[in-house]
């Protein structure tokens, strides 16, 4: 997909409309930004956005997040054991201390 951010309100309101004129090529809209499906028209849309805009818009494209293949298993077990945490108001670092889940420094470093 193709991620769409606009800094103005002229870029804002000419990607609203082109999210309303070509709502085929839209994905999902965000009020400052759009994802729009990579294909040509998805491509002549942001490009010509920018083309009018210059660096009042972004252009980004995106790809599937796969947790299964791109984050360690300890990550996604301390993520989900996280979330079903006795208090709601633990932080993190305090969760984590005298268990096997990692720090919260050293995902912070890591790389995926």
């Amino acid at each position: 997909m193709l991620l769409v951010v606009t800094y103005s309100r002229a870029a804002r309101q000419t990607l609203r409309n082109v999210c309303n004129r070509h709502d085929e090529a839209v994905v999902q809209r965000f009020g400052r930004a759009a994802l729009l499906d990579a294909t040509e028209l998805g491509a002549f849309l942001a490009l010509r956005l920018r083309e009018k805009h210059a660096g009042d818009v972004q252009l980004e494209r995106t790809t599937t997040f796969n947790e299964f293949e791109e984050v360690p298993e300890s990550v996604r077990d301390a993520a989900a054991a996280y979330e079903e945490r006795d208090h709601a108001s633990t932080p993190y670092a305090k969760f984590a201390v005298g268990t096997d889940h990692p720090d919260a420094d050293a995902m912070r470093d890591a790389e995926l």
